[in-house]
């Protein structure tokens, strides 16, 4: 046989298999940018809804003591908002029926508050069609309890401020930690090391725990409505927890969604905590009749006639700034003690 014989049977062998290669590596390759595509999406979404959760009309759920983490997580405008950006960016944004179907793929949401933490999921309906059986809803706020072996109850909050059961004392007490370090009879206030290392590790066990739960409750909606992938809680690095359980969060998982010949599982973690900015204050100076501005933790003894939110704010307004650095010069330079 001649060598160009050889080469046109090696070609019509082999073709197919090369050209199948080909198409497999076309389909992997939009697979993978449509998975970066929905991860895109998913992260998106989380981080919006996570820089939402603080924004609220009451002034009660406002950071209104010592801890800056006191922050009334809003979850219904959160969820608003993960929902109208994941649609937004899977083009589905005016297909109601995409939408909810877009979260049979999305098993469980969890909104991390400041003293306990909520579980958007679906649960079952009584309502006899086994169709409408399941439906997306809030779980009540799940707190961050712990109960040690001597009867004590501490419910931990995302700082050291706890709400505790003093067994010894059988009455219920509230405070920092530190605070109560000294008064309570609990043994875990006791050590400020041990105490932390407890509240961590009881917080990221209660919501995997849960989450874990939940995730198998949404397969049991996926078999019916004949869905064989199988969700699963994905595994998440400690380190991850640790962080997601630093300030209010809000962490959702999806798992499912079909991405070429693969199916994507993936979780977002979104913070939410309030970075408070210290105010500036225009105030007029008696004496000479000038418009300065200056922050409000400075005090030259203006009369104060506006607050605003920036400095550039305030200069909008005429207002000129003041070097508060200088004044706390001259106020030094005028106490120091003179030596004889």
């Amino acid at each position: 046989m001649k060598i160009t014989e050889l080469g046109i049977v090696f070609v019509l062998i082999f073709f197919p298999f090369f050209y199948m290669l080909t198409l497999h590596t076309n389909d992997a390759q939009k697979a993978n940018l449509l998975a970066t595509r929905y991860q895109k999406a998913l992260q998106t979404a989380v981080m919006d809804a996570g820089a939402v959760m603080h924004q609220n009309e009451k002034p009660h759920a406002e950071a209104a003591y010592d801890s800056a983490k006191f922050v009334r997580a809003d979850k219904e405008l959160a969820l608003s908002t993960f929902t109208q950006t994941m649609a937004l960016n899977m083009g589905i944004q005016d297909d109601m029926r995409a939408i909810q179907h877009m979260f049979d793929y999305i098993p469980v949401i969890v909104v991390l508050d400041y003293d306990g933490y909520y579980i958007f999921a679906k649960e079952n309906e009584m309502t006899g069609d086994m169709q409408q059986s399941f439906r997306q809803v809030w779980s009540p706020k799940r707190p961050y309890t712990y109960t040690d072996s001597d009867g004590n109850s501490i419910n931990f909050t995302l700082d050291r401020y706890v709400y505790a059961y003093d067994a010894g004392t059988g009455k219920w007490i509230e405070g920092f930690q530190q605070e109560l370090a000294d008064s309570s009879t609990i043994g875990l206030l006791q050590d400020s090391t041990v105490f932390e290392q407890v509240r961590r590790s009881r917080i990221v066990t209660l919501v995997q725990d849960e989450l874990a739960e939940v995730i198998n409750r949404h397969n049991e909606f996926a078999r019916k409505n004949g869905v064989s992938y199988v969700f699963t809680m994905p595994l998440i690095s400690q380190e991850d927890w640790y962080n997601s359980i630093n300030d209010i969060g809000f962490i959702a998982f999806m798992q499912g969604i079909a991405a070429g010949d693969q199916k994507m599982n993936n979780f977002a973690i979104g913070g939410g905590r309030l970075v408070k900015k210290t105010a500036v204050v225009g105030g007029l100076d008696p004496a000479t009749g000038i418009k300065y501005h200056y922050p409000a933790t400075c005090n030259p003894g203006f009369r104060a006639q506006e607050v605003f939110t920036t400095a550039r704010q305030a200069a909008a307004q005429g207002y000129f700034e003041y070097n508060c650095s200088a004044q706390f010069s001259l106020l030094s330079e005028k106490t120091e003690p003179v030596l004889k």
